[in-house]
């Protein structure tokens, strides 16, 4: 049996691999990049209501598959190539060629489907520069794909300059994701913020709820605390301290909560407040709540208005 023949199911495994991770690659890549064309290239149609924070958890998501992925698809093109010149015979190999132009193929399906869902962003009506940047993204993923492969499938010389090229553009997309993004740590400091300020929310519902029922705002979160009902009154998830909570009022009061970091600090100055919805929306009195803060001590007045929020009446027996 030749070396060839031996090693035959290994490559086609190693072409295989390397198909999927040039697939998946690619894809995200793109995503990424997108994001970061989102972010400094905003559309005041697409992103008027949109802080940038909305866009920070599909970079990490981006940036987590390209940095497992990607690394794989290098491995396994080099390994192959190193194979391919130990072997030349192998360049010749009918599983080879089918395979190389599966991955064109499959690369240009996925280029073509991007290319559909921008220019459909384009008839909506975006004639924008990060539309024109996004379609230079397409163009830069889908020419190097195609350069490379069709190269490899036409010369006897693997073009030696053009991957490295690539792979310092990717280098650098991946570290200005953690520019962009923040760091595993500032993100799990901001992850705290959002409990508390989810607390928040769940202790004002309460407190209206309490209010509804008692004709009276509670004295103090204590009050608030029902075994039968289920009714927890959460405390601050990092250090474990009772939120604050003040009565100013007959239908006012206050709750305040310490903060690590601003809830505008990734924004740019570009959260607009949103317009007001529809009575049916599924939240009290069909009004958002704002919570924005700073960083450090921050409280947020509320007044009940009984025009929204009536008082329930006894059921009758």
């Amino acid at each position: 049996m030749s070396e060839t023949t031996k090693n035959l199911p290994r490559d086609v495994f190693l072409y295989l691999l390397s198909i999927v991770t040039l697939v998946v690659s690619a894809v995200y890549f793109g995503i990424l990049v997108f994001q970061y064309i989102n972010i400094y290239f905003p559309d005041v149609l697409a992103d008027y209501y949109m802080p940038t924070s909305a866009y920070l958890g599909t970079i990490r998501q981006s940036l987590a598959f390209v940095i497992v992925v990607f690394p794989v698809y290098i491995w396994a093109s080099r390994f192959l190539r190193r194979d391919m010149e130990a072997n030349p015979e192998k360049k010749e190999l009918k599983i080879r060629k089918w395979l190389l132009y599966l991955t064109v193929f499959a690369a240009g399906l996925t280029i073509i489907g991007d290319l559909v869902a921008l220019l459909n962003t384009f008839l909506e009506g975006e004639i924008t520069a990060r539309f024109i940047l996004k379609v230079l993204t397409i163009f830069f993923i889908a020419g190097s794909v195609f350069y490379y492969y069709f190269k490899e499938l036409k010369s006897d010389k693997f073009p030696r300059a053009f991957p490295w090229v690539v792979i310092v553009v990717v280098l650098a997309a991946v570290v200005f994701g953690f520019f962009v993004a923040g760091s595993p740590t500032s993100r799990r400091t901001e992850r705290f913020d959002e409990r508390r300020v989810q607390d928040l929310s769940v202790i004002q519902s309460h407190v209206i709820s309490y209010w509804q029922n008692k004709s009276a705002l509670p004295g103090n979160l204590g009050e608030l605390t029902d075994d039968l009902l289920g009714v927890v009154v959460p405390v601050d998830p990092k250090t474990g301290n009772a939120y604050e909570y003040r009565v100013m009022g007959d239908l006012k009061f206050q709750l305040c909560a310490t903060f690590e970091t601003s809830s505008n600090e990734n924004n740019n100055g570009r959260i607009k407040p949103m317009p007001a919805l529809p009575m049916s929306y599924p939240y009290p009195g069909g009004k958002v709540e704002t919570w924005q803060h700073s960083t450090g001590h921050a409280c947020f007045e509320r007044a009940i208005d009984p025009d929204f929020f009536k008082i329930e009446k006894p059921r009758p027996l």
